[in-house]
């Protein structure tokens, strides 16, 4: 049956539309909304589901991947925890030629399936990922180097979540049109003009899925889904650190695609070998029509200018920043940009790097608090957090490449240290590579240092002439190299207000006076955008219409009744 005529209801369709049809209303109503619980409780997952999925994945350490599909049956290996803990996974390798190969060869069955087939089919993907989420969440600990909680959460859930927007996002604009129509004119004194039409939803072709070392899951669900939904097979290619997350998510899902009786090479695992480029060859292929990628502002820049026969969607790196007026709860204040500093080693796209604080102080409800008063209030609340190895680590994680090693050493020689960071021994994981986080002190005019991302648990403490002052920083560097996030803190509601103005105007999302739990570098799938596609850190938003309605075209055809 060709996508856009009558469909009969797919099982899979019916078995899931209840999830479907509550996403649908999330986005619509943008309020709180989950599918995936949080919790790694034993009472919302069993007893003994945390125990089973640490063995299922142990159980692929030190051998060969159990996944079938085209290859040349060479296999590869090339991550290495930031826990230390040895993975030595081996994945079978492919060439770009039989990877296009067979995933175009997919292509008609899925596009004739329909959108209610597919997106059944899609559900029943992450229903299978949601019953592994323990096997995804150890993967994604021990590649990215996040704490437990937070793979479970970030790399899981919340991974799940945002997939499943994107399914319905994808699925509204689909749907939004019939699939046939009956077409009457008016012909004068004869008979009228009649046609039927029928609108088919048409694949741009194979997508390719970039992925990225810090949030294999929770960067890679959303196109990957998006782009499989309607109608596109989709390569996923992992970051050669951080494979095995997604190749546990290609598994789950060829055998769902597989059992419901369509091609499993509709999702294929592109593993490289080591120096082999192939996400750039990939890239470049005539067959390759979508492209989504998050990772470093060079290569983002390279596949939006060279990978011409794609829509290509990127999110990049940017400058984070919050301004600091004033606020009514300094405690709090501290409180939640300290955690939000030290959260997973500031390794997050959203983590605020540049705070900018008025010289020459601010006002609390502790009282006047000066420059030195804020920036050393910061750096307390890091050290409270910090303070205790076994505590601190289950906020820090570990690093998670030697990058970001380069960047902590050369940040030494900038600025005046608020907060040294410091090399913390992890209880459970001696091999493990932890650091937490610094905080430099820096001048408005400081700008080819703090104009630039440090990636990494880098922060620094500008010193600004005035609030203004702070806000035409604000214009200017987030208009130039763009922002997944700003924040502001101030009890004046018209700082507020011209915070917001400049955020509109620049294009990033905005977070005003948190203190308790809510941060600014968590988003709430259903609610919250995550970039806006609006200035140099990303062109596209997670998710929207736009980052779902381009990866299909309607075809009509039309016919004398």
């Amino acid at each position: 049956m060709m996508a856009g005529m009558t469909e009969t209801p797919h099982p899979l369709y019916d078995r899931h539309a209840d999830t479907l049809n509550r996403a649908l209303t999330a986005i619509t109503e943008r309020g709180y909304w989950s599918a995936y619980p949080e919790s790694p409780s034993p009472r919302v997952y069993g007893e003994t589901a945390a125990a089973d999925g640490k063995a299922a994945f142990e159980a692929y350490l030190g051998g060969d991947f159990p996944l079938d599909q085209p290859g040349s049956g060479v296999r590869v290996a090339t991550e290495t925890s930031p826990f230390g803990v040895e993975l030595a996974v081996r994945y079978p390798h492919a060439g770009t030629g039989e990877l296009v190969g067979a995933a175009s060869a997919a292509l008609p069955a899925w596009r004739d399936a329909g959108p209610q087939a597919r997106v059944g089919v899609c559900l029943e993907i992450l229903d299978r990922l949601h019953k592994n989420i323990f096997e995804l969440a150890n993967a994604v600990q021990f590649t990215s180097g996040q704490a437990f909680v937070m793979a479970f959460q970030a790399g899981g859930a919340h991974a799940l979540d945002r997939a499943l927007e994107a399914l319905a996002y994808a699925y509204a604009e689909m749907t939004r049109h019939p699939g046939t129509a009956g077409w009457e004119k008016a012909a004068g004194k004869g008979d009228p003009l009649r046609m039927t039409k029928t609108f088919h939803v048409v694949p741009r072709g194979v997508a390719l899925v970039i992925g990225c070392n810090t949030f294999p899951t929770w960067n890679s669900y959303p196109g990957l889904f998006a782009s499989l939904v309607t109608g596109n097979p989709v390569i996923v290619k992992p970051h050669p650190r951080a494979v095995l997350p997604l190749a546990i998510t290609v598994k789950y899902a060829r055998d769902v695609l597989a059992e419901a009786g369509f091609d499993p090479n509709l999702i294929m695992l592109a593993a490289e070998a080591p120096g082999e480029k192939l996400a750039s060859d990939l890239a470049l292929h005539q067959a390759i029509r979508i492209v989504d990628f998050t990772g470093s502002t060079e290569y983002g820049d390279w596949l939006e200018t060279h990978a011409r026969q794609a829509s290509v969607y990127t999110e990049k790196a940017g400058l984070n920043t919050v301004v600091i007026d004033s606020t009514d709860d300094f405690a709090g204040m501290c409180r939640n940009l300290g955690f939000t500093l030290t959260l997973y080693s500031g390794q997050m796209c959203t983590t605020s790097q540049n705070i900018l604080i008025p010289a020459g102080g601010i006002e609390t409800d502790q009282g006047y608090k000066s420059f030195d008063d804020v920036a050393g209030g910061i750096a307390a609340a890091v050290g409270k957090l910090t303070a205790d190895p076994a505590r601190g680590v289950e906020l820090t994680g570990a690093i998670v490449n030697d990058g970001v090693l380069e960047r902590l050493a050369e940040v030494t020689k900038v600025g005046e240290p608020v907060l040294e960071s410091r090399a913390v021994a992890h209880p459970s994981y001696a091999d493990a590579v932890v650091r937490t986080p610094t905080i430099v002190k820096l001048t408005a005019d400081d700008a080819e240092t703090y104009g630039r991302e440090w990636f990494g648990p880098i922060s620094f403490a500008i010193a600004t002439d005035s609030t203004t002052h702070s806000l035409e920083l604000l214009r200017r560097t987030v208009g130039e190299k763009g922002a997944l996030t700003a924040g502001v803190y101030s009890t004046d509601e018209a700082v507020l207000d011209a915070t917001e103005a400049v955020a509109v105007e620049v294009g990033v999302h905005l977070s005003c006076n948190l203190t308790g739990g809510v941060f600014v570098n968590q988003s709430a799938a259903f609610s919250d955008f995550h970039g806006s596609g609006a200035n140099a850190a990303a062109n596209s938003a997670l998710t929207d219409g736009a980052y779902v309605a381009n990866r299909f075209r309607i075809v009509q055809s039309r016919r004398h009744v």
